[in-house]
C-alpha cells in the first residue's frame, strides 16, 4: 500500500468547520441543529467531555440542502460540507463542488473525487472513469492523478485500475438503510496500490453514491464520504 504522510494539523482543523454558504444572515432552525452537533465534535476533539450531539434523520429531514460527511481517516478529522455549485462541462458526467466555511472543498465526478483545496499536499486534480447518468466508476483501465508538490510544483501519478462488483451490500446512514451494490478499484503502479470503494444505490432508475472510500494523494491519504441527504 502507498505510504500516507499526515497532513499539517493546522490545515486538517479547518476541514472541521461546518460548510456555509451566501444565503444571507439567517438559517434555519435545522441548520443552527446540524451546526450545533458538528460543534460538539470539534469540541470533543479539544476537551473530551462532554459527549458529542448526535445527528438524527429527523434533524436533516428538517433541512433544505444536501450534506456531505467527509472524514480524513488518517487524523479522524471530521467535516460536513454542503454544495456549493454542480454543473456539466466537456467530460463525462456531472461535477460538483462540496465546501466548508473555511474553504476545504472537495470536487466530484459522478460522486468520485476528482479534487481536493485547502487540505495541503492535496489533490489538483484527477481523471475518472465517469458516464452520464450513471454513479461511480463505468470500468477499469488509467487512473491519473496530479499531486501538489513542493512550493507550486506538480507530481503526476498514473495507475492501472481493474473494477470489481462485490455485490448487494446495503450501507445505513444516521438510521435510514439504502439498498446498494459495492464496486471497488484497485490501481497498481510504481508507487503501490490504491484501493477505492464505492456503495452505490442498486434501486433501477436511481444514480447514487451513498458512500465512498477514496484515495487523495499520499498526504490526505483515504476520505470516507457519506451522503447525509435521502
Amino acid at each position: 500500500m502507498m505510504m500516507l504522510r499526515l497532513a499539517p494539523a493546522a490545515l486538517l482543523a479547518a476541514a472541521l468547520v461546518l460548510a456555509g454558504c451566501a444565503r444571507g444572515p439567517e438559517k434555519s432552525s435545522a441548520e443552527l441543529e446540524v451546526a450545533k452537533a458538528v460543534g460538539q465534535y470539534v469540541l470533543r476533539r479539544r476537551n473530551p467531555p462532554p459527549p458529542p450531539a448526535q445527528l438524527t434523520r429527523a434533524l436533516l429531514d428538517r433541512e433544505t440542502q444536501p450534506y456531505l460527511e467527509a472524514t480524513i481517516e488518517n487524523r479522524d478529522a471530521k467535516a460536513y460540507l454542503i454544495r456549493s455549485f454542480s454543473r456539466s462541462d466537456d467530460h463525462p458526467g456531472r461535477i460538483e463542488v462540496w465546501r466548508t466555511q473555511d474553504n476545504v472543498s472537495l470536487a466530484l465526478r459522478q460522486g468520485m473525487v476528482t479534487a481536493t483545496r485547502g487540505l495541503g499536499g492535496g489533490l489538483l486534480s484527477a481523471s475518472v472513469p465517469a458516464a452520464a447518468g450513471q454513479a461511480g466508476p463505468v470500468r477499469g483501465g488509467a487512473r491519473t492523478y496530479v499531486l501538489r508538490d513542493k512550493g507550486n510544483g506538480q507530481t503526476r501519478l498514473t495507475l492501472a485500475c481493474s473494477l470489481h462488483d462485490l455485490g448487494p451490500e446495503p450501507v445505513k446512514i444516521v438510521e435510514l438503510t439504502h439498498p446498494t451494490r459495492r464496486l471497488q478499484e484497485r490501481c497498481e503502479g510504481a508507487g503501490g496500490v490504491v484501493v477505492n470503494d464505492y456503495w452505490i444505490d442498486s434501486r433501477p432508475g436511481h444514480s447514487q453514491v451513498w458512500q465512498s472510500r477514496q484515495w487523495a494523494g499520499p498526504e490526505v491519504g483515504y476520505i470516507r464520504i457519506r451522503q447525509l441527504w435521502r
